[in-house]
């Protein structure tokens, strides 16, 4: 099997496995040891993957690594392992950072297993830099993003074409998150900007960034889905000129990753009815992703209601407790949902107490 059909192999098994890695170690065994070996690295053999690797650091002795991978005895990878429901973001790097300044590894991940985040030293050399250059989403890919994990891989190890890579990659994917986080809550720079080239001279008051904060998310929105909806016409343009004509949704399909199913939307319909004894039907919200499909309350990202998992063959429902937190739950069939009928009642009631 090559890199990619390793790595679609794992994809398909994560959500199924998802609720049964309790701990960090059942999480190295089930998620990250097949990561490493999808990239060509014999897990097994120690001259290649060293588990708990040791590289003591001045007063600091006895610390270790999950894992070291190896060339020519040397360390080029460094991996420190996490549970696979942890936060990456809250997680202590400390020994991370102490083993990459004393082993000539440029490359050190963090991981859950679902998330795989990728530092190197590209603003102080020897130095672990603060930020990952590449963040890869196992329950989102990005082929793009796998092309290049793949240069790490042990048959084509190319450091310097990944490096030569990183710095770019560490910025576009920050602008990318800049530009979502806007998208989605303009701050009030980003809206006054937009309110000054469209008000020569006014003056930016209290109601007007009231008023231009909604026009430029909405303007956002608008602007995106417009511009996917212009390069489908021009694909479907194309095919008319001489190529075979594809369906609808298998074009979108082929283009974004992202097609709603019946169920999907048999389930939509079903919560709905069912929240819609304490809201009105107009405030929820529909947004399908590659990882999942979302209910919203008020199409905001911070209120949601319920999230599906049907892209593998176990379905779950992910519900969210009063902190926010997405806990997925086994169903069989859309009906199932019924059964959770409290816990959608009481994700409102949650968002009316903070409003």
């Amino acid at each position: 099997m090559s890199f990619d059909d390793k790595i679609s192999a794992l994809v398909e098994k994560i959500p199924s496995l998802f609720d049964h890695v309790e701990t960090e170690e059942a999480t190295k065994n089930a998620l990250i040891m097949p990561f490493i070996a999808a990239l060509g690295y014999d897990v097994f053999n120690p001259q290649e993957v060293v588990p708990e690797f040791v590289a003591d650091h001045g007063t600091k002795k006895g610390e270790k690594v999950d894992y070291a991978i190896m060339q020519n005895n040397e360390v080029i990878i460094l991996i420190e392992c996490k549970q696979a429901k942890s936060n990456l973001s809250d997680a202590n790097m400390s020994q991370l950072y102490r083993y990459f300044a004393v082993t000539k590894s440029r490359i050190a991940i963090l991981t859950n297993g679902v998330k795989y985040l990728f530092f190197s030293d590209l603003e102080e050399p020897n130095k672990m830099d603060a930020r990952p250059f590449l963040e890869l989403d196992m329950l989102n890919l990005r082929k793009n993003l796998l092309a290049e994990v793949k240069k790490l891989g042990k048959e084509k190890f190319d450091l310097d074409r990944m490096l030569s890579t990183a710095n770019e990659l560490k910025y576009t994917s920050q602008i990318k998150k800049i530009m979502s986080t806007q998208f989605e809550t303009p701050d009030e720079n980003f809206v006054k900007y937009f309110f000054n080239a469209c008000n020569n001279g006014a003056r930016f008051t209290a109601s007007a960034k009231e008023q231009f904060t909604e026009f430029v998310r909405k303007a956002s929105y608008q602007f995106i889905n417009e511009s996917v909806s212009d390069f489908l016409d021009s694909v479907k343009a194309v095919q008319k000129e001489g190529e075979k004509p594809e369906e609808g949704q298998e074009l979108e399909e082929k283009l974004n990753g992202i097609v709603t199913t019946n169920e999907e939307l048999e389930a939509f319909q079903i919560v709905r009815a069912i929240i819609c004894q304490k809201i009105a039907p107009d405030r929820v919200a529909q947004r399908d992703t590659k990882s999942y499909f979302g209910v919203l309350l008020d199409d905001n990202n911070r209120k949601p209601i319920y999230r599906l998992h049907f892209n593998a063959s176990q379905k779950y429902i992910g519900l969210f407790d009063k902190d926010r937190k997405e806990i997925r739950h086994t169903i069989n069939n859309v009906t199932d949902i019924y059964q959770f009928t409290q816990n959608l009642l009481d994700s409102l009631s949650l968002y009316e107490k903070n409003e």
